[in-house]
């Protein structure tokens, strides 16, 4: 623990110096982050490493097993949060980040949650779904195959959760919302993104598309009813 809280005197030495320009700007200007990262507390999981993100650019949710709770009347963490990313700060880029040999996720799939720890069994019923998807439609995946089929249907659980959220539902509904679902393979150090036309998760690559589980267009739901009513 020495070690790691000796680094504070690294940054405010090395980091900091070389970066006072970007820090002071950040003060003046106020922040404007691209988008919002909903991602695992995992330790081996660092979203602004991955994205390679520089201080002001990536506003991020962290949480066991990457949850994003149906929205409720009930005040919660992410549910503010999500709520202040889009109507504050105007994030129009939403990614909900699952990652391999999830601890979570490994809790979530076995037979019995854990013993003792009465609010992770809570907070893991927000992925249900994913553990029931897998167990019905995969039942014969075991192990880690089972965890990691589990992972990734419980970053389109959240995604679908996410949506009950109503400024993300008013920003999609405009067409200024763009919903991405991700997963990190860490002990091969590949990102995967949930295409959302062909329901696959496929690596994320420079030459290719970027794989999109629900690009920003405009429903004009609203305009539609109206007119269809006038008519």
């Amino acid at each position: 623990m020495n070690e790691l809280i000796g680094r504070v005197f690294s940054f405010e030495k090395t980091v900091f110096p070389d970066s006072r320009e970007l820090f002071g700007k950040l003060v003046s200007e106020g922040q404007s982050p691209k988008a919002l990262m909903i991602s695992c507390a995992d330790s081996r999981i660092v979203p602004e490493q991955i994205m390679q993100a520089q201080p002001g650019e990536l506003f991020v949710c962290r949480n066991a097993g990457n949850m994003v709770p149906p929205y409720a009347t009930m005040n919660g963490g992410v549910t503010s949060t999500v709520e202040y990313a889009v109507m504050a700060l105007g994030v129009r880029d939403i990614i909900v980040c699952g990652h391999s040999d999830c601890g979570a996720m490994k809790a979530l799939s076995a037979p019995e949650l854990p013993e003792g720890m009465p609010n992770v069994i809570a907070w893991l019923r927000h992925g249900a779904a994913a553990e029931s998807v897998v167990s019905s439609c995969s039942p014969h995946l075991e192990m880690d195959e089972r965890v990691r089929a589990v992972s990734l249907q419980n970053v389109i659980v959240q995604l679908d959760h996410l949506r009950t959220h109503p400024s993300v539902a008013t920003a999609i509904a405009k067409g200024e919302m763009s919903l991405h679902g991700w997963f990190v393979d860490i002990s091969a150090g590949m990102v995967m993104g949930l295409d959302g036309q062909t329901g696959e998760f496929v690596p994320l690559r420079d030459d290719k598309p970027l794989p999109v589980a629900l690009p920003a267009r405009s429903r004009r739901v609203l305009d539609a009813w109206t007119a269809e009513a006038a008519e």
